[in-house]
């Protein structure tokens, strides 16, 4: 908003319209508040806009709530992360005020409940205050029993207001969310909401209006990472799931519940995480790639029925919605900690596959690639995803599915020998048949967490475990050679290369383009493949003078991230150093730009 285009006086005179490229709005309240549902409108009606949107959340983790945020950037061009600072703050109490005026930015707007919030009086000098008795007028709008659950959408209507946003359609949005409970429930919302967009906002001097989307595309979809990569599995062929509740990855699996009977498919949720993978695990060696996730503390405890799965090589796909840690923890916060977990976590020598997702429409694709991956070399692969992409909105081109969706059907044609574990093949990846198959020699293979000769039964011979253990090995170098490059974000030369993963691409990129602007160069990739890794990386980092390594958990004692470490002991490159934050927070553009200007000037001093 702070970069407005015209003003436009309508037909009706005063206030005028101010055309704005983009607004970053954040709601402040209590848990209970349904400000999720409020900014999920907002981001909802921009997908359906042809606008581009990410949104940015922080939930309490008691059950008895707390105070919660939910930003939304809306704009006309790309969004690529959910904002530093906000245009307007919308704040439901004095906690909201005066804890979330700092994420304001110098001259933007406060629209606050007037029946719980006192302004600050410095406060009014540096912001645009506007008072509305949010609460109380939603009691006038509804009645008294219902203000607690109409306020939200009470506010809604004043924000549709503001931003002359499409009303129609926000009606739909409406009728559509509470179109399955009582009609009574629809017919307050849209009395809350209509109440709302009447209301005289007389504090300001003008209304906005976003400017006519850039994109020409196809139809938009608009969800989170949760769902992204839940109808991701789908459109891959999996038809089996098993899981264990636990935040943030339950999203996924009561997707997966609801939609998987649709298609064929089965969802169960077991009595404890080792179940979960122990019946996923099954469900894959019948023949068909199944599913399980959970999050960090959930991943623990799968990884002893994980190592039975690299060593019998069925195929299996794994989430992990990346929180807070260690134990407990945040569970309602991001972190990216667990990647030594995702690709070290068993006993013995127990290669396998990590992926992470850089965004919510990466989610449904690294999907696709990580089921097909997990077939093709018969290993289990972990997507490591985190809670931010989980959580957060963002507006996508409708995918292909004629062109993506696929089935996995069983094959049972007869066949003269089957050495699964076969020595022979050069690559070392088993070729498994689906039980109930005919050997017609008559030499059935099996199964079994014992190591294993070319048929899988059970063999403690030296050069067997020597062999069977380079065999499941080489198959991970052979995908690791095959794995294309991360593209260069920027010149492929520089003093600064910017290393990321998960959900900080988007931050990373918007860094990228302010640091140029300010005549510093700064370029940046972005790993999917996490392990293995893509060969070729050190001539990408040979144009840098520093590699800087952005990531959400702890430099640890050495002074880089889990990511920098393996990239340090991959190349022992004593330019690789680390970008690490651990507040439970998603980076912000200005704090990468900062550092990295900081740590450059200081000549990298950990080194």
């Amino acid at each position: 908003m702070s970069d407005s285009t015209n003003t436009v006086a309508p037909a009706g005179g005063p206030p005028g319209v101010t055309r704005v490229p983009e607004a970053v709005i954040r709601i402040a309240g209590n848990s209970q508040d349904g400000i999720q549902a409020l900014g999920g409108f907002l981001a909802r009606l921009a997908g359906r806009s042809e606008q581009e949107v990410m949104t940015f959340m922080t939930i309490p983790s008691t059950i008895s709530g707390g105070p919660s945020i939910f930003q939304v950037r809306i704009g006309s061009g790309e969004v690529l992360s959910a904002g530093d600072e906000a245009d307007v703050l919308l704040a439901f109490y004095q906690h909201s005020y005066e804890d979330h005026i700092g994420s304001l930015r110098k001259g933007g707007i406060v629209l606050y409940d007037s029946d719980h919030v006192e302004p600050n009086a410095d406060w009014q000098k540096e912001y645009r205050h506007v008072a509305v008795p949010i609460s109380s007028l939603t009691v006038e709008a509804i009645g008294g029993a219902a203000r607690e659950k109409g306020k939200n959408i009470y506010a809604l209507g004043l924000v549709a207001k503001m931003f002359d946003l499409n009303v129609p359609k926000l009606e739909r949005l409406l009728s559509e969310r509470f179109g399955g409970k009582d009609p009574s429930v629809v017919n307050n919302a849209l009395a809350a909401f209509h109440a709302g967009h009447a209301y005289s906002l007389g504090g300001l001097l003008e209304t906005f209006r976003l400017a006519d989307s850039q994109k020409k595309t196809r139809a938009q979809l608009v969800m989170n990472g949760n769902e992204a990569l839940g109808y991701g599995l789908i459109a891959a062929g999996v038809r089996f799931g098993a899981g264990y509740p636990i935040t943030p990855w339950s999203d996924i699996m009561e997707l997966l519940r609801r939609e998987l009977p649709k298609y064929g498919g089965t969802f169960i949720q077991c009595e404890d995480e080792i179940a979960s993978i122990a019946m996923a695990l099954g469900a894959s060696y019948a023949g068909r790639v199944a599913v399980t996730g959970t999050s960090g503390p959930g991943l623990s405890l799968k990884s002893e029925a994980l190592g039975w799965g690299i060593m019998a090589e069925v195929p299996l796909v794994i989430v992990d919605v990346q929180r807070g840690g260690p134990s407990t923890g945040l569970p309602t916060s991001v972190e990216q900690s667990d990647f030594n977990l995702a690709c070290y976590g068993s006993h013995g020598d127990a290669p396998r596959v990590v992926l992470a997702p850089a965004n919510v429409e990466d989610c449904f694709y690294l999907a696709i690639e990580a089921v097909n991956i997990a077939r093709k070399y018969s290993v289990p692969v972990i997507i490591l995803t985190d809670q931010a992409i989980a959580t957060r909105i963002e507006a996508f081109e409708e995918p292909k599915l004629e062109q993506v969706c696929q089935e996995l059907p069983l094959d049972l044609t007869p066949v003269a020998e089957h050495k699964p574990y076969d020595l022979a093949a050069a690559d070392g990846i088993p070729h498994h048949v689906p039980p109930g198959t005919r050997v017609l020699n008559g030499v059935y293979p099996v199964l079994s967490g014992l190591e294993h000769d070319e048929h899988g039964h059970p063999s403690a011979a030296p050069r067997t475990h020597g062999q069977m253990t380079a065999k499941r090995r080489r198959k991970l170098q052979a995908l690791g050679a095959s794995l294309p490059l991360p593209k260069l974000y920027g010149a492929p030369e520089g003093n600064v290369l910017l290393v990321g993963w998960g959900s900080t691409q988007g931050p990373i990129k918007e860094a990228v383009d302010r640091a140029r602007s300010n005549g510093d160069s700064v370029s940046a990739i972005h790993l999917r493949h996490l392990f293995p890794l893509p060969n070729g990386l050190e001539n990408l980092f040979a144009g840098f003078n520093h590699v800087l390594v952005v990531e959400m958990n702890d430099e640890g004692l050495y002074g880089y991230g889990q990511l920098a470490a393996v990239l340090r002991a991959r190349y022992c490159d004593p330019r690789i150093t680390g970008l690490n934050k651990t507040e439970g927070l998603t980076f912000k553009v200005k704090e990468i730009v900062q550092r990295v200007q900081t740590n450059v000037a200081a000549g990298l001093s950990k080194l």
